[in-house]
């Protein structure tokens, strides 16, 4: 988990190596529109040693069922403005397949299992928790 900006060009570099010949690079950033509703921004919390924990699993686990594959990866916490990148992954591989196959496996396990929270800011003042395993993104009915 980082609280700064996340640098690409790191992650990058740090999953770049020899034999290597795709990377994959997946950002996932602040949208200014969710459900129909305008966003202005967002929160990102976490339990900070479990993610870390869950996170390094879940990138180990694609790891070992896709041998030669490197990742590196951070979640950005913490209050974010529109576009701005919340999740970085970068997968890397010999073969593109692989690499892209694995960023994506990646994302959909990070949202199943990593405790990671979103609040909403909506542009009318209200805001509101989103559920990250439910499509749409549906808020949480949860008194402010």
């Amino acid at each position: 988990m980082v609280t700064a900006p996340i640098d690409v060009s790191h992650l990058i570099g740090t999953a770049q190596a020899a034999g290597v010949g795709a990377l994959s690079v997946f950002l996932g950033t602040v949208r200014d529109l969710n459900d129909g509703r305008p966003v202005q921004g967002m929160d990102y919390e976490a339990y900070e040693a479990m993610a870390a924990s869950e996170l390094a699993a879940v990138a180990r686990e694609v790891c070992d069922r896709t041998p030669g594959l490197r990742v590196a990866i951070e979640h950005r916490i913490g209050t974010l403005g529109i576009g701005e990148v919340s999740v970085a992954i970068v997968a890397a591989h010999a073969h593109r397949g692989p690499a892209m196959d694995g960023a994506r496996e990646i994302i959909e396990s990070l949202k199943q299992r990593v405790p990671i929270w979103k609040r909403e800011h909506y542009v009318d003042g209200e805001r509101a928790w989103v559920d990250p395993t439910r499509a749409g993104q549906v808020p949480l009915e949860v008194p402010r």
